[in-house]
């Protein structure tokens, strides 16, 4: 058996950044609490390794080295014509020194291993080994670390209990077991040597990043991305805390069709052993096997690209890791997510401005999406937007529409790069693991169905966001792009009603609420506003419009020799049939709806007709046309008649027609 072990160290442990020990929780099965303390602190870091550069240089040859033969190799393959006949034993190399370099880089072959847009297959085939065939460490060691976390050694503690690992990943390796009480589960146990070997990398990695920073004058803070990272990787190294994760993610995701979260053993856990419920299941590139299931592999896709809008967008709390060895497609057909070390979070102003962003774009309003970027805190609000506007148009306007294989997060941000260079532009921390998470997500759907388009699965989720969410910023952005210029915009009104009834969980009763709630709300004042102007014009037009073609019919049957006039239009409106036909379409969509309830309408809008908001529109309106029938008639008729007695007379029975 190969074994994969971290040297003594020859720093003392008590120097060590040292993880909150794990409250033990053994028989009584109640989890701990949420740790408040951070298990990542960048100034006991770089206080740690500042006085010992010999370690430091060392260590950095050691990644260094290695990486730079590779490179090499791969210059000289191309120079000498041999790169296509060297491919695979290249891709070796870069397995061996990945896997020998440790955690934090074995964490970079796994999102490589999910892009077969940027990795040769050679390469791609090889790098999936880092996801769960990574070389274990001894059974001893192992062993040793489950009888000090949870006082006994697996023997006593479970009925079954596998005499070797059957998956190794970066932090931990996995053994199959049985519980005394029947359960079957995954027993996952940390590596040996962790805290120093990560907290050695991190230093370089913060080290580094200052410097290029400081060097390239970059923008964007990249001391402050790694110490993001970090951060996540300290937490994963606590299996009590990813166990609080899977958790929380199942609390919030659990109730999503499709989507299983394994439940957590306490009594089994602490901080170096994990255990949880052990799934049977087949990773997503493994296209075959799961087709020969009878399982839709693009099915699952959907569902994991559902579940990450939501983690994304609703709720904030998101899997950062989202590769191959953590997602599985279970004999029912359902997406099970595993590994819960590496998670972040999203702010609820960075959720929202997500979602303006990703609806800016659809609809090609490149002025609101150069804003979207100060919110999102790529730009400082001082920044000068309409140059940044122009630029974004020309980067997104052919976005539309594009397959993951033509389009995706990858060639999004090369597209960015330039102009993100060229004006302000600075990556904010929390960014980072997004684009990663959203990255690997987008690679195993190359992988599973080429034709993939992120867009189209990802707007009708956005859309149901729009139209049901009672957020204030949400009801803003919606009156905003429904409203222009005190028009209001009809095709995007029935965009987003075709997008959001697509929507896995779209509820139209909801939306109906929604809408209804917030048009009699405070801020809907303004729209009531609209509603009121827009319906006189529509009715003052029709009727003015009906009433001239009555007068010219009966006048050319009298022979009076009236003409028929031309119809009356309002400028600021379209016409009554034209609205006419776009409330049908919205009808039709309202009634192609899932979950339309016709008697639901009818009780909602017979609760609306008794509201006194609308018996004030009503009034409102009314009076509206009375003081405009009467100001025309005034304007047409008194004074008309008044300058035409001071002119030449009319022909009498023009005359009479007009008296009466």
């Amino acid at each position: 058996m190969n074994v994969l072990t971290v040297e003594a160290s020859t720093v003392p442990t008590s120097d060590l950044p040292q993880l909150p020990p794990a409250k033990s929780t053994k028989g009584d099965g109640t989890p701990p609490p949420p740790r408040q303390e951070p298990h990542y602190q960048a100034e006991k870091v770089d206080a740690l390794y500042r006085g010992r550069p010999l370690k430091v240089l060392f260590r950095f040859l050691a990644i260094a080295l290695p990486l730079l033969s590779f490179f090499l190799g791969i210059w000289w393959d191309k120079a000498t014509g041999f790169l296509q006949k060297n491919e695979g034993n290249r891709a070796t190399q870069l397995l061996k020194i990945l896997t020998k370099l440790g955690p934090a880089y074995i964490k970079i072959g796994q999102a490589l291993s999910t892009r077969p847009d940027l990795v040769p297959p050679l390469y791609l085939e090889r790098l999936t080994e880092l996801q769960d065939q990574i070389p274990p460490f001894s059974n001893k060691i192992a062993f040793r670390f489950i009888e000090e976390e949870l006082g006994a050694p697996p023997s006593e503690l479970y009925a079954e209990f596998s005499d070797r690992p059957l998956a190794a990943a970066s932090l931990g390796q996995v053994y199959k077991g049985k519980l005394k009480t029947g359960e079957t589960v995954a027993v996952k146990v940390q590596r040996p040597g962790l805290t120093e070997q990560i907290t050695l990398d991190v230093y370089i990695m913060r080290r580094l990043a200052l410097a290029v920073q400081k060097l390239a004058n970059l923008r964007s803070d990249l001391v402050a991305i790694t110490d993001e990272f970090a951060g996540r990787i300290f937490e994963e190294m606590d299996y009590t805390q990813e166990g609080l994760n899977a958790e929380r993610f199942a609390n919030l995701y659990s109730y999503l069709p499709d989507i299983y979260v394994p439940g957590i053993y306490w009594n089994y856990t602490g901080r170096r052993v994990l255990t949880m419920e052990w799934i049977d299941g087949t990773k997503l590139t493994n296209l075959e096997e799961i087709s020969a299931q009878g399982i839709d592999a693009k099915h699952l896709i959907e569902v994991g690209v559902q579940c990450s809008l939501r983690q994304l967008l609703e709720f904030g709390f998101f899997h950062a890791d989202p590769h191959p060895g953590n997602l599985l497609a279970t004999p029912s057909g359902k997406l099970a997510y595993l590994d819960f070390g590496m998670m972040s979070e999203v702010k609820d102003y960075q959720r929202y401005g997500l979602i303006e962003a990703v609806v800016h774009m659809v609809n090609r309003d490149f002025d609101s999406l150069a804003e979207d970027y100060v919110t999102l805190e790529f730009l400082t609000p001082d920044t000068y937007l309409p140059p940044i506007a122009a630029a974004l148009s020309t980067v997104f306007s052919n976005a539309l529409g594009a397959s993951v294989a033509d389009l995706n997060f990858k060639s999004i941000t090369d597209q960015l790069s330039g102009v993100m260079y060229e004006f302000p532009f600075r990556v904010p921390a929390y960014y980072a693991l997004i684009i990663r998470s959203l990255v690997t997500l987008e690679g195993i759907a190359i992988n599973v169905d080429p034709e993939f388009k992120v867009l189209s699965k990802a707007y009708p989720y956005i859309a149901k966001r729009l139209l049901v969410d009672p957020a204030p910023e949400l009801r803003a952005s919606l009156q905003a792009l429904l409203f222009q210029d005190d028009r209001f915009r009809w095709n995007r009104l029935e965009n987003l009603l075709n997008n959001a009834k697509d929507s896995m969980d779209y509820d139209l009763n909801q939306g109906l609420d929604q809408a209804v709630e917030f048009l009699y709300s405070e801020r809907g004042a303004f729209i009531r506003e609209q509603l009121v102007e827009k319906l006189v014009e529509a009715i003052e037009a029709s009727g003015k419009n009906a009433w001239q073609n009555f007068v010219a019919q009966w006048g050319q049957r009298l022979g009076l020799g009236v003409d028929r006039p031309v119809p009356i239009t309002v400028k600021s409106t379209t016409s009554p049939q034209e609205t006419l036909e776009r409330v049908q379409r919205i009808w039709a969509i309202v009634q192609d709806t899932p979950g339309m309830d016709g008697m639901r309408l009818a009780q909602l809008g017979a609760q609306l007709l008794i509201k006194p908001e609308t018996q004030q529109m009503g009034q409102r309106i009314a009076g509206e046309l009375a003081q405009r029938a009467l100001a025309r008639f005034i304007r047409e008729v008194v004074l008309k008649d008044a300058a035409e007695s001071h002119s030449v007379p009319l022909e009498p029975t023009v005359a009479a027609v007009r008296s009466r």
